[in-house]
């Protein structure tokens, strides 16, 4: 950047002052923090401080349901369920022995030790086992109903081999805690949480793996496992401090070597340093302030900012010392640097902030507080680029080599890059053209697929545990149905037991579900015991009033904590149905659920009629709801970023123009994404407006040097374009590093949609920065030539000794 292209005062007018009102203002402000530097400085650090204070605020929250926000239609309908019946939160402690002989003593005593013990978990509601199963059988005309197995380690060979059969023949138990081939079993419990805590979870978990912990050494060769929704959502909390004490050092490691590469300065490296973490601390400290609950998403906006603050600084910097070098004293380099870049710096921090506040168009409260973070950052990173980094420049000792009279290698390549897009600019636009139209046409096979399981990657026990789960036992992939009678005691009617009969059966026949839990089983069971344990009376009975006292007395016999309020509402006029289904990608899932409700509308009355619910059913429409609601926010941003730079440059062509080499980028990153990976989740929403607000920076830096060559200098769109590359191409190239590495770090993120959103953002930074270099300057060199009817080539611009 050592050319005097950049900062020698031929971009001021004849009479010494500068030639816009902009670059006036810009001057006035920087005599000003250099006058009264050490209020500057003195005022930055009470800001810092005030807003900072706010970060004693800040908490994790261990919710999934944070990922909804109440206006989610999918959201209230599970809400409604769970007021109808028992919330379904829950740890599922898995046991596996490794002989894969669950009806053992030592094994037997193991789960009736986890199921004793788990009802002192915190806010456990309920505690089911094989070896607390209600099992029922006639005694004379009397209901005899027990636990399957007690004192299991006392009982023989043959006594646990009558229990094995049993709980193999109940459709209650096999396949959801007790595995098809009796070697897996699972002890189940729900917990029902005041939520007046985020300690709550953390609570839970914590005493059930403690129990694990106590248990384990009864069962050596037993593999014990937890998973389960309370496990999923401490996860979260999880894998959000583990990225922050991961991330953020990784981030300001690769931060410093690149400032300590790009200013070879320890001053001018500590000053940026500074700044950046003067705007991070003061972001989240207001949202501490805000009240905002950090979540695996928002907790990636420290590393963001810290990624799009230095930006500025760069700008400045590079600036600053290339006036140095120059020839210019230490405040006059200062003063010609803010000048240069202040609208620059201020165009592109509006429209980042724009492309971020977008994101509360996206219907996942996580990605609000995302881009409200990251606006606030970006603002704070703003103010101080112009005032405290300035200030502080002013005080430091600082030395500069004088300026070489040959070009340095850097420059040499921008020059040749100029000539080679003056030169081949229509060869240039008509391949880059030709890419452009053949990745967008991918984006259609890019498939959207949330599997909330999927979204943390195995350092976060959860996965892993999860996985382990489903492989021998069940998943937590579940669908809720709330079946209604005609009216208070519906349930009991036989043509409503009839019907949720049919429907229980079609569901289990479907390839993808792996256990239905319905009443009808129940009552079939309790038919048969009331008829001397008879097998030909287990179907459902055929009278309404024969139903109805079979289950008053099933529910007068059930101990505490064991009824059936979690599968029965209140007035008896509906049951709940838990339908556990396979691992299946979103697209599959609701092609199940439609599938489902197109068989409900053919075979069952219209009041019976109901949607699923449950989480799965969640995070399998709000990839598809966060796309609708971005395109909203996408188009909004476009067009306000447009605006901004037709009014910024002065030039509504220009400002039209600038879309292109924003815009295209990114549908060519997820045309990439289609060909490399094929699916994508909820960041494939939010990366269209992150990106589009953080790409626009290179081209409006680019244009700016491009206008001032033109508008100041009075070139020609080539030389212009020469110029631009000379002044400003390294600095971009310094700053797309660094912005691409910052993101790229994210795809360390424990989390699959900050790995997504990194990753993409990186290759739509990089696929921008060619635009930037190749099609933006060809097109300007293509619509002057339009215009002027111009065929000749000028000469190249040279540097100035």
């Amino acid at each position: 950047m050592n050319t005097a292209l950049e900062t020698r005062p031929s971009a001021r007018g004849a009479d010494g002052t500068t030639s816009t009102a902009s670059d006036r203002f810009a001057v006035t402000l920087a005599r000003t923090v250099v006058r009264f530097r050490w209020l500057v400085i003195t005022a930055s650090l009470m800001l810092v401080v005030a807003a900072a204070s706010g970060g004693r605020f800040l908490e994790f929250s261990n919710n999934y349901r944070v990922f909804f926000s109440q206006e989610n239609p999918e959201l209230r309908a599970f809400e409604n369920f769970q007021a109808t019946y028992t919330k379904n939160d829950n740890i599922l402690f898995v046991v596996k022995p490794r002989d894969g002989q669950v009806f053992s003593p030592a094994v037997a005593d193991a789960v009736e030790r986890i199921t004793a013990e788990a009802w002192k978990i915190p806010f456990a509601i309920r505690v089911d086992s094989i070896t607390n199963f209600q099992h029922t059988w006639a005694n004379g005309d009397e209901l005899t109903v027990e636990d399957l197995i007690r004192d299991g380690k006392n009982l023989s060979p043959g006594e646990l081999a009558k229990r094995r059969a049993i709980a193999l023949a109940e459709p209650l138990l096999r396949g959801n805690l007790l595995d098809a081939n009796a070697d897996t079993t699972g002890i189940n419990v729900t917990l029902q949480y005041p939520e007046k805590s985020l300690n709550e979870v953390p609570e839970a978990v914590a005493k059930a793996r403690a129990i694990v912990a106590a248990v384990q050494p009864l069962v050596p060769d037993a593999t014990i496992v937890l998973t389960g929704v309370s496990m999923l959502n401490n996860a979260f909390a999880e894998a959000g401090i583990r990225d922050v004490g991961t991330l953020i050092p990784v981030m300001y490691g690769i931060l410093i070597l690149f400032m300590v590469m790009a200013f070879r300065s320890l001053a001018a490296t500590m000053a940026t340093l500074l700044v950046i973490g003067f705007s991070t601390a003061a972001a989240m400290g207001l949202a501490g302030y805000l009240g905002i609950k950090l979540t695996p998403i928002s907790v990636t906006a420290p590393t963001i900012i810290l990624t799009l603050a230095i930006a500025d600084s760069v700008h400045i910097m590079v600036s600053f010392r290339a006036a140095l070098r120059d020839g210019f004293s230490k405040i006059e380099a200062l003063i010609e640097a803010i000048r240069i870049n202040f609208l620059a710096v201020t165009i592109t921090s509006v429209t980042t902030i724009v492309g971020f506040l977008s994101l509360n168009f996206s219907d996942s409260p996580p990605f609000w507080h995302l881009g409200n973070i990251t606006a606030m950052g970006i603002g704070w990173a703003w103010l101080f680029s112009l005032a405290f980094l300035p200030a502080v420049l002013s005080l430091m000792p600082l030395k500069t080599a004088p300026a070489d009279v040959a070009p340095t290698w850097g420059m040499r390549v921008m020059d040749g890059l100029a000539e080679f897009v003056i030169r081949r600019y229509k060869a240039i636009l008509l391949a880059g053209g030709a890419i452009a139209i053949a990745l967008i046409a991918m984006v259609p096979r890019v498939e959207l697929n949330d599997e909330f399981v999927k979204y943390f990657d195995h350092r976060i026990p959860f996965r892993g545990d999860a996985e382990f789960g489903m492989q021998h036992l069940t998943g937590i992939y579940l669908l809720e149905y709330s079946l209604k009678g005609k009216n208070a005691g519906g349930i009991s009617e036989p043509e409503y037991l009839t019907r949720l009969a049919a429907f229980t059966e079609w569901m289990r026949a479907q390839p993808e579900v792996e256990h239905v839990y319905s009443y009808t089983d129940i009552i079939k069971r309790l038919n048969k015991n009331m008829n001397a344990d008879d097998d030909a009376f287990y179907r459902l009975p055929g009278e309404r009033d024969l139903a109805a006292q079979y289950l008053l007395l099933y529910e007068l016999s059930l101990p505490y904590g064991l009824d059936l309020n979690d599968r029965i509402n209140i007035d008896k006029a509906a049951t709940r149905v838990t339908v556990t289904i396979q691992e299946l990608s979103t697209i599959a899932t609701r092609e199940f659920l439609k599938r489902a409700e197109t068989w409900m509308a053919a075979n069952l009355p219209r009041y019976m009629h109901t949607p699923a619910t449950g989480a799965m059913v969640m995070f399998s429409y709000i990839s598809q709801r966060n796309i609708e609601s971005m395109l909203r926010g996408n188009v909004i941003a476009v067009v306000v970023i447009g605006l901004i730079m037709a009014f910024a440059l002065r030039s509504f062509t220009l400002g039209a123009v600038s879309i292109i080499p924003n815009a295209v980028p990114i549908l060519m990153t997820f045309g990439l994404w289609a060909l490399l990976v094929g699916q994508v989740g909820m960041a494939a929403a939010t990366v269209t407006a992150t990106a589009l607000g953080i790409v626009v920076d290179d081209t409006v830096h680019f244009l700016t040097k491009y206008l001032r060559a033109r508008r100041e200098k009075g070139l020609d769109a080539s030389d212009a374009v020469r110029y631009a590359f000379a002044t400003v191409g390294l600095a971009i190239v310094t700053t797309t590093a660094i912005l691409a590495a910052g993101f790229a770090v994210l795809a360390a993120s424990t989390f699959k949609i900050n790995a997504e959103m990194g990753l993409l953002t990186a290759i739509a930074i990089i696929i921008a920065l060619l635009f930037d270099f190749l099609i933006l300057p060809a097109l300007l060199v293509a619509g002057s030539k339009f215009k002027k009817g111009e065929d000749h080539e000028t000469q190249p611009l040279k540097h100035a000794a």
